[in-house]
């Protein structure tokens, strides 16, 4: 498989580990959109929410978890922003889900 973030999980690419388990792992963005910005990847492959289904809701209720547990581990207790990006009018760049973690600074609304 060509897929970047699957090269990062098994660690062909390097990156710099923020957590993981045995269903994810979190990494740091190498464009930081914030103060904190992690990207959270099931280490299963899925394109994007489009192709999720109804037995992949305990992994998407994980990623959210992940993202809330680095959120405290970073001190973000004022406030941060989890985002799915899902196509190419959503912003997805990489074909593989992703929540992204964002927080250190104030964030305004609309996002984009």
């Amino acid at each position: 498989m060509n897929c970047l973030f699957c090269k990062i999980v098994e660690g062909s690419i390097p990156s710099t580990a923020v957590y993981q388990d045995e269903l994810c792992y979190a990494f740091a963005d190498i464009h930081p959109q914030a103060p904190v910005h992690v990207l959270i990847v099931p280490r299963q492959h899925m394109d994007s929410m489009a192709s999720a289904g109804k037995d992949h809701g305990a992994l998407l209720g994980h990623l959210l978890w992940a993202a809330a547990e680095i959120a405290r581990a970073k001190g973000l207790a004022r406030g941060y922003r989890a985002v799915l990006n899902t196509g190419p009018d959503g912003g997805q760049t990489v074909d593989h889900l992703h929540v992204h973690l964002l927080g250190g600074r104030s964030l305004s609304w609309p996002p984009g």
